[in-house]
């Protein structure tokens, strides 16, 4: 008799699919809670790579140091807007130093771009609350263009 009830109890599977549902849905959540992170930090950096390029590109064609850093900011700003990226801050260091290169003389201008992106409605352990995306490029100055 205490055979044929141990057999029932050890054969019976009510209620297992809701074990296992409850054991497995937290790890499908945090793994796609993982992948919505990587996806967001993955479009930040490509942002921040497009507002550097932008930026350079714009502060070489400026003729003078004041306008190049100002088109540079506009320009990594509006970038990162065109892209949907909301930084909480936003950094835009330029090199106008290739401006002042003489005439028949091929100067550059860098522009570099921080973009601290927020991840803080990720609430993930290992994921911090923000990340700081750095991207930097250069763009050529042109040896014949008139220089301020």
């Amino acid at each position: 008799m205490i055979r044929q009830i141990r057999r029932r109890l050890l054969a019976d599977e009510r209620g297992s699919n809701a074990a296992e549902i409850v054991i497995i849905a937290p790890i499908v959540a945090m793994l796609i809670l993982v992948l919505v992170a990587a996806g967001r930090t993955a479009l930040a950096d490509n942002a921040t790579q497009s507002a550097s390029f932008a930026a350079a590109r714009a502060a070489s064609l400026s003729r003078d140091t004041t306008t190049a850093t100002t088109a540079a900011q506009d320009a990594a700003q509006r970038a990162m807007t065109n892209a949907g990226i909301t930084c909480l801050t936003l950094t835009v260091n330029v090199d106008t130093s290739g401006l002042n290169a003489p005439l028949g003389t091929t100067g550059e201008v860098t522009a570099s771009v921080s973009c601290d992106v927020n991840l803080s409605d990720i609430s993930l352990p290992g994921i911090p609350g923000n990340r700081t995306m750095t991207s930097t490029s250069t763009s050529p100055v042109d040896a014949y263009r008139e220089r301020g």
